[in-house]
């Protein structure tokens, strides 16, 4: 155990190779459909030496395993961990550098569609980027019903709707800005990076006025781009239909009543409303709600948008071609860095798979079950280059690696041959589109 004095007050951690961890820090507070309050101070002496819970959600009773989707990225990324989840999960587990500085700083927004998904995933580790003189934060944010559920009472008292995952994850950045020099991290130089949904959130505080300056710096993988109207965020005043049938599907008679409902109730609701309704996924996303976003989306997509970006896909992705699509147009407008992860994991036939790219990224290929080699490690430690050069300075590029340019519709092409500027294979990504995979 290590001990660091803040501000907030003592908070023991741990100390790893290259980097001291602190897990399940309290950043906020947040009643059920409430929004989230900063926390700013503790009691002497928090112990954080392991991740705090992650929120309620569907996996706590309906794990559904017998999926081959769910089955498939259960042994991915959370075999073997013992999870804990609580609607009390509004925390964060920061890594920082042993040596004193001043050093760029990396949050980390998980994805999970909305709806799961938790910051100690085992393909979440900062050490890698403490070698490279980066702090890296992984926040916990609310998913599902208790990250968007929307009722207008809720806006009677609070003068907006829904949208508290994303607004937990505001706060989160908020309180980085505020206290992440006590972890010898610069306040400044901040570096917003996420993959699904959390790619999907940050370009959404990308795109609302109310979170200018949170972030210097955005890196989104697989989820950049304007989505096809299907999948496109819904107006709040739509989407209350939907919560307000799994109101009365618990037995709930009034909106008071189902905050005090117990959480068991509410996903056994689910389970119902979502064998019967074919809006479940639109419904549990962050929404269009005349707060953070004031105006029709194809307005606020086309404003350019001044924070350096990264953007990038794999090539057998979650709607591989669209996505695709998205995130090259998306680069085209804002003149973002591109990259195209065409590395085929080891051990099946999924390809670069959706969230593929996630343990490259962070150096974790060694806790995964696939027999990974030494040029998935080669390949590993020179996309960290890259995403830590550009926390850096907004800059990927540096001596000895490959040049990466912002070029009109090219991607640095992270493969097991030259890695290079080229443009992506269409042929490729629409075969693994038309294959059907889930993944």
């Amino acid at each position: 155990m290590i001990t660091r004095q803040t501000k907030m007050g003592t908070i023991q951690g741990l100390e790893e190779e290259h980097c001291h961890v602190f897990l399940g820090i309290p950043y906020a507070k947040a009643k059920r459909f409430e929004y989230a309050s900063k926390i700013d101070c503790y009691p002497d002496g928090l112990d954080a030496s392991k991740p705090g819970p992650a929120c309620i959600q569907k996996r706590v009773w309906y794990a559904h395993l017998e999926v081959p989707e769910r089955m498939f990225y259960h042994k991915e990324f959370r075999e073997g961990i013992n999870f804990q989840y609580s609607e009390d999960c509004l925390n964060l587990n920061i890594y920082t550098p042993k040596e004193k500085g001043t050093y760029p700083v990396i949050v980390f927004i998980h994805g999970g569609g909305f709806d799961s998904g938790a910051n100690s995933e085992s393909a979440f580790d900062g050490d890698e980027y403490a070698k490279r003189g980066i702090v890296t934060v992984f926040i916990q944010y609310r998913v599902g019903v208790f990250g968007y559920f929307a009722h207008e009472e809720i806006e009677k008292q609070f003068g907006h709707d829904g949208n508290f995952g994303l607004d937990d994850q505001i706060v989160a950045l908020q309180w980085v800005k505020e206290h992440i020099a006590e972890f010898n991290g610069d306040p400044d130089n901040i570096t917003a990076m996420g993959q699904s949904a959390g790619a999907i959130s940050i370009q959404d505080m990308l795109l609302s006025k109310r979170c200018a300056g949170l972030f210097d710096k955005a890196i989104m993988m697989s989820g950049a781009g304007k989505w096809p109207s299907l999948g496109s965020p819904k107006p709040i005043a739509q989407i209350r239909e939907y919560w307000k049938d799994v109101l009365t599907t618990t037995g709930c008679k009034t909106f008071e009543e189902f905050k005090t409902v117990d959480a068991k109730k509410i996903f056994d609701a689910l389970e119902e409303v979502k064998a019967r309704r074919k809006d479940n996924t639109v419904s549990t996303m962050p929404t269009i709600d005349n707060y953070y976003f004031d105006k029709p989306l194809e307005e606020c997509f086309a404003q350019k948008i001044d924070v350096p970006t990264i953007v990038g896909f794999t090539n057998n992705d979650m709607f591989t071609f669209v996505l695709a699509q998205m995130a090259i147009k998306y680069a085209k407008q804002q003149n973002c860095y591109l990259y195209y992860f065409d590395v085929d994991a080891k051990g099946d036939n999924n390809k670069a798979f959706h969230s593929s790219d996630l343990r490259y990224a962070f150096g974790t290929l060694k806790a995964s079950w696939r027999p990974y080699d030494e040029k998935d490690e080669e390949i590993s430690q020179l996309m960290m280059d890259y995403f830590a050069n550009f926390a850096k300075s907004a800059d990927p590029n540096n001596k000895g690696l490959p040049l990466w340019q912002k070029k009109n519709g090219k991607a640095l092409h992270f493969c097991n041959k030259q890695i290079k500027m080229s443009r992506p294979g269409k042929m490729r990504l629409l075969v693994n589109t038309l294959s059907g995979d889930p993944k």
